[in-house]
């Protein structure tokens, strides 16, 4: 029996299975399994999908998914300016640079999901941010359902849970919070991770889907924008029923790209350090970029790998400093607009 036909039967089995008190337990379980079964599929995907990877680039990668004819080539074409393939069913990946408030964020318009499958899925969970591309008359639905499976989490943090493998004493559970998960089936999905004993620190409500990717490895938790691209064939009415957080776009008429690279730039977490020379002026056309909550010592890894070993102090001009040309030390936190200048030995 392949993994995919192991999986479908273990899906089948909880569809046959009337949930309830007693079995909550089993069905825990089986879910545990299907998501060790899912691991080693994808790891198996990715080895072959590495063969033909993209290479990274820029400060930041993102990835625009969504449904044939949603016009997300079209999109991928306005934002960078490359020209992707016409062929709906080409298996490339098509790379392009978006500019935008001084940072490089590589745009990659990757080959349908739901064809391209393992191929496209190593890419996306390399990149740093997903672009959910929809249009009128389009389903999103099949595509957020193969970033689930293929343990992708989008818009979702890290489980507050924390495992501590013990060597006798069986399973203890503590929780913060009422947990939302009964002891049976921690230790029933426990059990199919061969985990015996454990302390178990619990920090949010949990169904056990959540539990399940505590324990796996393989989850990549990304952020996602969703827009709706075509929004100029849409009526006034249909616009406003648009969910909050679905936002409206046209590739072909250029509206609602602004907000777009906005939103990238903002989902990223990046920020822009303007250098400025000992007794000189600031470049303020080339900044740095780097990510919300870097330091001192990250820029100066930045800069040179020496700076950081010949460092002596900085001067941060901007919203970080307490004052105008405030002196700094390595672990000063920086922020979005500072002006700095680092004075390293000679």
């Amino acid at each position: 029996m392949t993994i995919e036909e192991e999986i479908r039967r273990l899906e089948e089995e909880i569809r046959n299975t009337q949930y309830n008190k007693a079995t909550s337990h089993h069905i825990g379980r089986l879910k545990a399994k299907i998501a060790r079964l899912r691991q080693d599929q994808e790891k198996r995907s990715a080895a072959k999908a590495k063969k033909a990877g993209v290479r990274k680039a820029g400060d930041a990668t993102t990835v625009l998914i969504g449904p044939i004819g949603t016009g997300k080539s079209t999109l991928h074409s306005v934002l960078t300016g490359a020209r992707a393939s016409e062929d709906p069913y080409d298996l490339n990946t098509t790379p392009g640079i978006l500019s935008h408030q001084g940072a490089k964020i590589q745009v990659l318009d990757v080959p349908d999901l739901i064809i391209a499958g393992g191929e496209a899925i190593s890419t996306i969970r390399d990149s740093d941010l997903i672009i959910l591309v929809n249009a009128p008359g389009q389903d999103l639905s099949p595509y957020l359902e193969a970033l689930y499976q293929n343990g992708i989490r989008i818009n979702q943090s890290v489980p507050g849970v924390l495992i501590r493998r013990t060597t006798k004493g069986g399973i203890t559970v503590t929780s913060t919070v009422d947990p939302g998960i009964d002891q049976g089936s921690i230790e029933a999905i426990l059990k199919e991770y061969r985990i015996h004993s454990a302390d178990v620190l619990i920090r949010e409500a949990l169904t056990q889907d959540r539990f399940i990717d505590a324990l796996e490895s393989n989850r990549k938790y990304l952020q996602a924008i969703t827009v709706m691209n075509k929004s100029d064939f849409l009526d006034p009415g249909e616009l406003a029923a648009l969910p909050g957080d679905v936002l409206p776009i046209s590739a072909r008429e250029g509206l609602g790209l602004d907000r777009l690279k906005d939103g990238m730039f903002e989902q990223l977490e990046l920020m822009r350090i303007y250098m400025k020379p000992q007794g000189g002026q600031p470049d303020l056309k080339e900044p740095m970029i780097m990510r919300n909550g870097n330091s001192v010592a990250d820029l100066c890894d930045c800069i040179h790998r020496d700076f950081r070993e010949r460092f002596r102090y900085a001067t941060v001009w901007g919203s970080s400093a307490k004052h105008d040309g405030q002196r700094v030390g390595l672990e000063h936190m920086l922020s979005d607009g500072d002006i700095v200048t680092i004075v390293i030995q000679k």
